[in-house]
């Protein structure tokens, strides 16, 4: 990852649930006085990563005294961490069906509100040509990735960038026939970074933030499945978690602001 180290919870977090519209022109929002030591935790979904990272940075730097904890997993498995009372202040989601899953059970606090948009794209290793991968036929296409013999993988169904690619295979008339389906984006990313896997379908943010590690491959119906990421402060912000609503949601309010989406922006990730 870019920027900043960061501080990942999800090992902890996982042994707790016993389971494996932005307006123009706005500015980031004033700091405040915070109180020296506070932690903020963030829950944010596996593709949010690098940005989130670097979103912190900006936080701290105008919230001094602040510290911002990141779990980043898929957001499937963040919603149900969230549900079995995993404390956290603020849920970063990849998609609105997870959103719905923490709305529906109480715990937010305050609107959800859209911050940016993703679609998917196809990646191959980058030691094996696009046109000419080794033992399978050249995967230029969606199709090609669908022919008999090349391992594809692709994100389980009940992940975001999962039902995206059931969506944009329904929509370019393919059947899917991974041989795996991964708990998150970034996994998928890493069985075609290294080698396990002749193609992979995964966010443009992710393929861009693989940089020559990999081969992306644009395709031609990727807005058939758009994804849009929701954010919310939780109600665990004032309840069971480190009691700060308010900074909660200066950190919402600093993801929608000016400087935030253009880090979003740089990215890849498109507008809400």
């Amino acid at each position: 990852m870019r920027g900043r180290t960061g501080h990942h919870l999800g090992v902890a977090l996982g042994l707790i649930v016993g389971s494996g519209v932005v307006l123009a022109g706005c500015s980031a929002p004033s700091s405040g006085s915070a109180e020296s030591g506070t932690t903020l935790t963030v829950f944010a979904a596996a593709s949010l990563g690098d940005s989130f990272e670097e979103l912190a940075d900006g936080f701290e730097q105008e919230n001094p005294g602040v510290e911002v904890e990141y779990n980043i997993a898929g957001s499937s498995s963040l919603a149900e961490q969230i549900l079995a009372g995993a404390p956290a202040d603020v849920f970063a989601s990849a998609d609105e069906p997870n959103m719905h899953t923490v709305v529906a059970a109480g715990e937010n606090s305050g609107e959800p509100e859209p911050f940016a948009t993703n679609v998917l794209t196809l990646v191959t290793p980058a030691d094996i040509p696009a046109d000419t991968p080794a033992n399978t036929p050249g995967i230029t296409s969606l199709e090609d990735a669908t022919a008999e013999g090349v391992k594809l993988v692709v994100c389980a169904p009940q992940v975001p960038c999962g039902r995206a690619a059931l969506a944009l295979a329904e929509d370019a008339g393919v059947e899917l026939s991974p041989v795996s389906e991964e708990a998150s984006v970034t996994d998928v990313l890493g069985k075609v970074t290294s080698g396990e896997a002749d193609a992979g379908l995964v966010y443009v943010t992710d393929a861009l933030g693989a940089g020559e590690s990999v081969n992306a491959i644009e395709l031609e119906n990727a807005d058939s499945a758009v994804n849009t990421y929701p954010i919310t402060v939780l109600a665990a912000a004032a309840e069971n978690g480190s009691e700060h609503p308010e900074l909660a949601q200066r950190f919402v309010d600093y993801v929608l602001s000016e400087e935030g989406q253009s880090v979003l922006e740089a990215d890849g990730f498109g507008a809400p």
